[in-house]
């Protein structure tokens, strides 16, 4: 008979998975995707280093299902075209600012090829679309989409991953008023 997802074991499971994935997170966060180990995630979750191989495989899957990330991007057809640079960069800074899977998977990015893998995937996978929404040419929408994700990574590695000081000190209004332009030129300014 199939268990209920509402039974107390069913429950448990569900905890149990939840642990593990906000230890992994935490611990890919600080470590590193090489550094950190399956051992220190189940200490962390207080909880047997099998349990963690159980639900998830590997280490490999184990990153995969921490870092699983939607980005929520507005649909930028119900902006006027003039806005949608601003619209992105503030999306973005509040998706950093509250999500921070978002810097583990840029931490783990940065030093790991399968993390770099992954970020490329989802940004690939969701700004690529967004992109096409307001790209002039279709053609030109993947070179647009990462023109657009060197300006929006680059804030991020630089505000909360490297925490330089002028950065981090940038009021958001700011840092929407100097990045929003340069976003909003790379998706709709024709070709140079």
């Amino acid at each position: 008979m199939a268990e209920s997802t509402s039974s107390p074991q069913a429950k448990r499971s569900d905890a149990t998975r939840n642990a593990i994935l906000a230890a992994a997170r935490e611990r890919f966060a600080a470590d590193g995707y090489e550094r950190a180990t399956i051992r220190a995630i189940a200490k962390d979750a207080a909880i047997d280093p099998s349990m963690v191989m159980r639900y998830f495989g590997n280490k490999e899957g184990l990153f995969a299902a921490a870092v699983a990330v939607d980005l929520k991007l507005p649909d930028l057809r119900s902006l006027p075209r003039q806005e949608v640079g601003r619209a992105l960069v503030n999306h973005f800074l509040d998706m950093w600012e509250e999500n921070e899977v978002l810097t583990a998977l840029l931490r783990v990015g940065v030093t790991n090829q399968d993390g770099a893998r992954r970020m490329q995937g989802i940004f690939r996978d969701q700004l690529l679309p967004v992109a096409r929404q307001v790209c002039p040419d279709p053609e030109q929408a993947p070179a647009r989409a990462a023109l657009v994700a060197t300006q929006l990574l680059g804030l991020a590695l630089t505000r909360y991953v490297l925490r330089f000081p002028p950065t981090v000190g940038l009021a958001r209004e700011e840092a929407v008023a100097w990045l929003g332009p340069t976003v909003q030129r790379y998706l709709t300014a024709p070709s140079p």
